[in-house]
């Protein structure tokens, strides 16, 4: 059984094992695979891997011997689902393996926010503390959480653990959710469930966690923006095209809003002229809310657990077909 894995440095960049793979076939690893190398490199296996490598139609076409792809993620708008049912191939993905530590990073994000920790740090050691006349100095507003709104904008897995983690820190939690019958899911005393217009105006910080569709492709603009408190922190861990980053851009600018940290761009790695990266009081760190070497640990063993039954004949964590996401 030959396997190739497309992609396999940003899970693995040699902190983990491909051991448990290795016992389940021929594997041949590729850290990263260029569009023109996918058919070369693909040919001949019947088990292909990718994390970010796209399978499009014309690329299974011409895969005869292809039966199976395990996505290493959770979203897997990389793979032309419609061709691989045509090709009769099974798709798989990874869900849940990074719940914890991706609400665990928007905390992370929010509190940079509040207490420009890494500033002051650099502050102290430029030795503005040993020279200031005071026993203590502060460069920038320092916010506390404790009875601020946070508003979840997408209420899955994700955005409930964020909303508890908030819950937990005495913040009020309101919710915006089309998916769920909002009336019959209440967690948690503070939290509520209210319509997207009320979260975006009465959100203090506003944590974005709706997977991307066409429904939420760029729900972030200016005129979402114009609903928003002039002191409202937008988080994104979830997708960069939620955002419409000329519009979050502009709007950090001119101080419409307080602030913006993102660990997701619309293209990635980004352009160099993407405005927020020149936009005030913007934190964007490269795309690793989900890459706690624990998170990792559970995604290559999920995707081995996946391999391991498909070989068996009873294929689990199955893309559903029915709610196809773009993102």
């Amino acid at each position: 059984m030959k396997i190739v894995v497309l992609d396999g440095f940003a899970l693995n960049p040699g902190d983990l094992s491909w051991e448990g793979l290795t016992q389940l076939g021929d594997v041949k690893i590729y850290d990263r695979t260029q569009n023109e190398e996918i058919v070369e490199r693909s040919l001949g296996a019947q088990i292909v891997l990718t994390n970010k490598t796209p399978l499009r139609a014309n690329v299974l076409q011409q895969l005869p011997e292809l039966r199976y792809i395990g996505v290493l993620a959770t979203g897997y708008n990389i793979i032309d689902v419609q061709q691989a049912i045509l090709n009769k191939i099974i798709v798989t993905h990874i869900p849940s393996y990074g719940t914890s530590s991706v609400a665990q990073f928007v905390f992370a994000l929010i509190l940079e926010l509040c207490h420009h920790v890494g500033r002051h740090s650099t502050l102290v050691h430029q030795g503005e503390w040993s020279t200031s006349p005071d026993w203590c100095f502060w460069r920038s507003p320092l916010i506390e959480l404790s009875g601020k709104t946070m508003g979840i904008l997408g209420a899955g897995r994700i955005g409930m653990h964020t909303a508890r983690i908030a819950g937990a820190m005495g913040m009020k939690v309101i919710a915006a959710n089309s998916k769920v019958k909002q009336s019959l899911q209440v967690p948690f005393d503070g939290f509520r469930w209210v319509s997207q217009d009320e979260l975006f105006r009465s959100s203090d910080i506003i944590s974005l966690h709706c997977p991307l569709m066409e429904s939420t492709e760029k729900i972030i603009n200016s005129a979402q923006i114009r609903l928003m408190k002039s002191n409202v922190i937008l988080i994104n861990t979830a997708r960069g095209e939620l955002v419409e980053e000329n519009d979050l851009a502009q709007a950090l600018s001119e101080k419409r809003i307080a602030g913006a940290a993102l660990d997701v761009l619309s293209t990635e790695p980004p352009e160099a002229d993407n405005p927020l990266l020149h936009a005030p009081n913007c934190v964007i760190t490269p795309h690793i809310a989900w890459a706690s070497v624990e998170a990792r640990t559970r995604l290559l063993q999920t995707a081995i657990d996946n391999v391991a039954s498909f070989l068996e004949g009873k294929p689990q964590n199955l893309v559903n077909n029915n709610e196809h996401q773009i993102g």
